[in-house]
């Protein structure tokens, strides 16, 4: 339930809640690493339901398209994940941030998984709604979420 907690309370203050996330330094890549995987998990999980319906509609076997998802998201989000984490603190650290490393990947994979509800939601409105202003509607809410959440809590690990 603490996890719970802390998405919502994300939204409201993502930069204190990313610090406490990060807990003790000896275990800090060990929880970025449980982030970014819960993370992608979830959003994972939030393809099924678009899956389904373009399966259904195309014919297309869903287990393949499944498989996919599973692959992109699974196996190589989280890599793309740490080099976006990496190349973002490389350039805030030559303006002068002074986190670490460690930190500013949990600020990333915080925000992603902090945004995971909402994606539930776009996946749950790609499936059962369709293409339409509703779907870009709670697409574009999702990646507001995430990218505000991700440059708040940044911001907070990098001014030490």
């Amino acid at each position: 339930m603490a996890l719970a907690n802390d998405i919502v309370a994300s939204y409201r203050r993502p930069g204190e809640i990313v610090r406490r996330r990060l807990g003790a330094r000896d275990r800090a890549e060990a929880r970025a690493l449980m982030t970014v995987f819960t993370a992608c998990f979830l959003i994972f999980v939030a393809q099924w339901p678009r899956l389904s319906r373009e399966a259904y509609l195309t014919g297309q076997e869903l287990q393949l398209m499944l498989g996919g998802a599973l692959l992109g998201w699974i196996f190589i989000a989280p890599l793309a994940l740490y080099g976006v984490a990496g190349l973002t603190h490389f350039i805030v650290r030559r303006m002068g941030g002074q986190a670490s490393y460690t930190e500013a990947r949990m600020a990333l994979f915080w925000g992603l998984l902090a945004a995971s509800p909402l994606w539930l939601l776009w996946g749950l409105v790609a499936g059962f709604v369709g293409p339409g202003s509703a779907l870009d509607a709670v697409g574009i809410i999702a990646l507001l979420a995430f990218v505000g959440i991700w440059t708040a809590g940044l911001y907070s690990v990098e001014r030490g």
